[in-house]
């Protein structure tokens, strides 16, 4: 085993060409031809590890545009790769192609930020995870105990707005698999998820009616009003001590000021510990609405919900993390869990039934932002984590139950 860890950290060099090469490749999630370039690419990388690729179109992603119609935007396929899929022990391994970065976004460019570190789009969220997940499998594929093990790669196209299309695609995974690896960033201090809160994504539109601000605003329903009224109603149900947290992040509507505006909508987010705080706040949405709908001239009409269940630490999950932390300690490293308010396509696949470990790619931060980055020595580090893993369960030196 020791051998086939130390060839990973060879890899790093030829590793950090790769990623500055993926990371100035746009793929916001929306950049169909950039989504699948990055595919491509992988695809390419993964080709030496003998398995059956196949591209996997998506349904379109469904949302709600500004004039409170749905409308539905193109996907770029899913890449699957698998092997050996009748082997005694099944593992299956995740990770996304696309990025918070749109084309139109300045954020385009990596670059060397240090000499161990990289800053640029999806350099840790997640194409550095990628990357890890082809080392542990090169390095599984190495052991003379590799018939052992079976293993399913995914890496969708759209996590970074809820995997609305790859959610199938998940469920499916997770019926035929013992339990999951996914290559999300781990903490800047090297921690790991243990457990996630849950989330869900709503719109509500507010029609009201339409009149000249001067003549006859009475006649008017004013559908900014009321909809801002909802966002104040939903900002007081906020519980952070409760475990429910609510973020009203999108709010538009009107046009000319001398109109009273008759349209509204608003978009909101939730995130919950319990699938009792889902409860709960889908109750107050209720009564809520039903009293703005009691007032003369308004129409309302909510779409959305809850799309990633909450995820506690399941008793296999808590089995994965155990021999997670032993492979850790072997290598130096004092793995530590702690719970994160994030969510991940890891919340989807416990929800099916699938013990998994969430952030297991390279030691990064913030994220989300044009200060993502990532630590390089972290490739080799976290590829050697979960290969260790992989390679104690294929000898038997580890057991899954």
């Amino acid at each position: 085993m020791a051998q086939a860890l130390d060839r990973l950290a060879s890899n790093s060099a030829a590793s950090v060409d790769t990623l500055l090469q993926l990371s100035n490749q746009n793929s916001g999630s929306f950049n169909v031809a950039g989504v699948e370039a990055c595919a491509d690419r992988m695809a390419e990388l993964f080709a030496p590890l003998g398995g059956v690729d196949e591209r996997i179109a998506l349904a379109p992603y469904r949302s709600t545009d500004d004039r409170g119609q749905q409308v539905e935007r193109a996907l770029a396929r899913a890449l699957r790769i698998r092997k050996r899929p009748d082997a005694p022990l099944r593992i299956f391994l995740c990770g996304h192609l696309d990025t918070v970065f749109a084309t139109t976004h300045p954020f385009q460019q990596a670059q060397r930020s240090g000499d161990d570190r990289l800053n640029g789009p999806g350099v840790a969220d997640l194409k550095g995870g990628l990357l890890v997940m082809l080392q542990v499998l090169t390095a599984l594929e190495a052991s003379p105990h590799r018939e052992r093990i079976g293993w399913e790669v995914l890496m969708n196209p759209d996590e970074e707005i809820g995997s609305q299309g790859s959610g199938p695609l998940l469920r499916e995974a997770a019926s035929r698999n013992h339990f999951g690896l996914v290559f999300e960033p781990a903490y800047a201090d090297g921690g790991l998820a243990s457990s996630r809160k849950g989330s869900g994504n709503f719109d509500i539109v507010v029609r009201g009616r339409a009149a000249h601000a001067g003549r006859n605003p009475e006649d008017g329903r004013n559908a900014i009003a009321l909809a801002s009224d909802l966002a104040l109603q939903l900002q007081a149900l906020n519980t952070p001590a409760a475990g429910l947290t609510i973020n009203v992040g999108y709010l538009h509507g009107g046009g000319a000021l001398n109109i009273v505006p008759d349209l509204s909508v608003l978009k909101f987010n939730a995130r919950t510990e319990t699938q009792e705080d889902e409860q709960r706040l889908l109750a107050a949405l209720d009564a809520m609405l039903a009293r703005a709908r009691q007032r003369d001239g308004y129409e309302l009409e909510l779409r959305g919900g809850f799309t990633r269940p909450p995820k506690p630490v399941s008793a296999g999950t808590a089995r994965l993390q155990a021999l997670l932390r032993d492979s850790g300690a072997a290598l130096g490293l004092d793995l530590q869990f702690r719970p994160t308010g994030g969510c991940c396509d890891g919340n989807n696949l416990q929800a099916a039934g699938l013990a998994n470990v969430d952030n297991l790619g390279v030691v990064g931060g913030e994220i989300h932002s044009d200060r993502e980055w990532m630590r390089v020595s972290s490739i080799a580090e976290r590829a050697k984590l979960s290969a260790l893993l992989l390679l104690r369960l294929a000898s038997g030196a580890s057991t899954w139950n």
